[in-house]
Order: C-alpha cells, then sequence, then structure tokens
C-alpha cells in the first residue's frame, strides 16, 4: 500500500468519524427535544425513546387518535400523514402553520424551541 493510498484511507476515515459524530448529536438533540415535548403534553417522558409507541403518543397529541399511526407504515400515505402530524402537533401546542412546516423540515431544532420554548400544550382542536 502506497503512502497516498493510507493518506486516503485516514482521510476517509476522519470523514466517516466526524459524520457519525454529528449523525449521533443530532439524534441526541432529537431525543431531548422530543421527551420535553412529551412531558409539556402529559406524558411520561420515557415514552420519547420506545419504538412505536413513541408514535403512538405523538399521534394522540396531535390527532387525539394514536392508532392512527399505523398509517405511517402504508407507503405514500405515510409522508401526507407525517406532514399532517406535524402541523396538527404545532397547532397542538398554539403554534401556526409555519412552525408546522418547521418541524416538517428541520424536526430536530423545531422540537427543541418546542420543548423547551414557552408553548404550552392546549390540546387537539
Amino acid at each position: 500500500m502506497s503512502s497516498g493510498d493510507l493518506a486516503y484511507t485516514a482521510a476517509a476515515g476522519a470523514i466517516g468519524v466526524g459524520y457519525m459524530v454529528v449523525y449521533l448529536a443530532i439524534i441526541v438533540v432529537s431525543l431531548v427535544g422530543l421527551w420535553k415535548v412529551f412531558t409539556k403534553a402529559g406524558k411520561p417522558g420515557w415514552a420519547a425513546i420506545v419504538p412505536f409507541y413513541n408514535a403512538y403518543c405523538l399521534f394522540e397529541m396531535s390527532f387525539g387518535n394514536g392508532w392512527l399511526f399505523l398509517l405511517a407504515f402504508v407507503p405514500c400515505v405515510n409522508i401526507v400523514v407525517m406532514i399532517m402530524c406535524s402541523l396538527k402537533l404545532a397547532k397542538a401546542f398554539g403554534q401556526g402553520t409555519g412552525f408546522g412546516l418547521g418541524l416538517v423540515f428541520l424536526p430536530f431544532i423545531f422540537m427543541m424551541i418546542l420543548g423547551f420554548g414557552d408553548a404550552e400544550y392546549i390540546g387537539v382542536q
């Protein structure tokens, strides 16, 4: 193996490690924000880290019926349902459509704002 190959391999490894660090940071920030959103809505915070149950709770906070999360398993329908869930979640916390679109496109940032901000859960309307 030549020194050029070793340098390329080292650079690729460093980029991969950097990518993983950023990815894990985004996951942790998302979970912390979701945990706070759940506690604001009166749900247990630990529910944010339990697969499927967190989706059930999120849909229950957004739509009033948690079983609608099963629509997230239907191809093509899942995209529409998740956008609707984000918009309705914003509305359930007294936020507007713009904030709901923020939840769609930058959920890790807007969940933190929703969880640590002054928005209060007003329920499904």
